[in-house]
């Protein structure tokens, strides 16, 4: 039974199983910035100040919900202890109490205000969009993303998302690749930058997330939406369409890799001149690079730093 169920197995899942277990400690030990790790519980790291502030916000609304809830517990116990048939088998008469009346009505408004001010605040600056240092135009298709560069000759980056064995050869070379979140083509933004992303469809809805820089929007048929982030860190960042959109729906992720700006401009210009193998070997270098691990040769294996 064991025998014929590991041949229905497909080779690719088996070999990127292999590769994942076999892999360096440094292939597989991630800070989980850029993405969620197994048992995480929280937010993803944040990686703009829109998400810094979304942050903020939730652990504030948190400690509200969590203020109200204990609140509510002990108010319960109490009233379960203090009123009981036991205790008082005579019940009170008592129907109205001015006092506690306006402090249930007059507290909650103080709540809501509380929760009202920095929400208010945080919708604001998301739809507040400073002026771009570059324009990024996502196309969303069943099921695949297109990322047109406007200012930088219009290059189209396709992006498709990495099967278990290309996952295998990635990480076997030292590149983090974690499953279903990888993809073939990176889109490159440079560190510090305002990117603003216009956001369209050619077909059904879809939805254009990146969770750590608190970037979300739909793609839809028709029609341009728009968002917009400034990373503060390099390294690469992971989103999914998250919008049910069909077959595929799961297996179409996104992944922005942020650059220095001497690094975009050298990545940009392989692009706009059409050297997507020399654009390749640069993402592939940073990538190294930016998982702390040393090239020893072109074709040899690399070593951590």
């Amino acid at each position: 039974m064991l025998k014929s169920r590991l041949k229905s197995v497909p080779l690719a899942a088996l070999a990127g199983l292999a590769a994942l277990l076999l892999a360096p400690a440094w292939a597989l030990a991630t800070n989980g910035l850029g993405h969620a790790l197994p048992g995480q519980i929280g937010l993803q790291e944040a990686a703009s100040p829109i998400a810094r502030e979304l942050h903020t916000f939730y652990d504030l609304t948190n400690i509200v919900i969590i203020a109200i809830a204990i609140f509510v517990l002990i108010l319960m116990l109490y009233v379960m202890f203090r009123f009981n048939e036991k205790r008082n088998p005579t019940p009170s008469t008592v129907t109205h109490h001015t006092l506690l009346e306006v402090a249930w009505t007059v507290i909650p408004i103080l709540v809501l205000v509380v929760i009202a001010i920095p929400s208010f605040k945080l919708l604001m600056n998301q739809y507040t969009y400073p002026k771009p240092d570059l324009t990024i135009k996502a196309i969303g298709n069943a099921w695949f993303w297109e990322h047109e560069y406007p200012d930088h000759g219009n290059f189209t980056v396709t992006t498709n998302m990495l099967s278990d064995e290309e996952v295998a050869e990635r990480v076997a070379k030292g590149i983090p690749s974690p499953r279903l979140l990888s993809v073939d083509n990176e889109i490159v933004v440079p560190v510090n930058k305002v990117v603003h992303v216009l956001v369209t469809s050619n077909d059904v809805i879809h939805n254009w997330t990146i969770p750590s820089f608190a970037s979300k929007t739909d793609a839809v048929p028709g029609r341009i939406t728009a968002t917009w982030f400034q990373a503060e860190k390099e390294g690469v960042f992971y989103g999914q369409c998250s919008e049910l959109c069909g077959l595929n729906h799961a297996f179409m992720p996104i992944a922005i890799r942020v650059v220095s700006e001497g690094v975009f401009n050298e990545w940009a210009g392989a692009m706009q001149a059409k050297d997507k193998k020399k654009a390749k070997e640069i993402l592939d270098k940073v990538a190294l690079e930016q998982a702390g691990i040393k090239a020893v040769a072109q074709s040899g294996a690399p070593e951590a730093q």
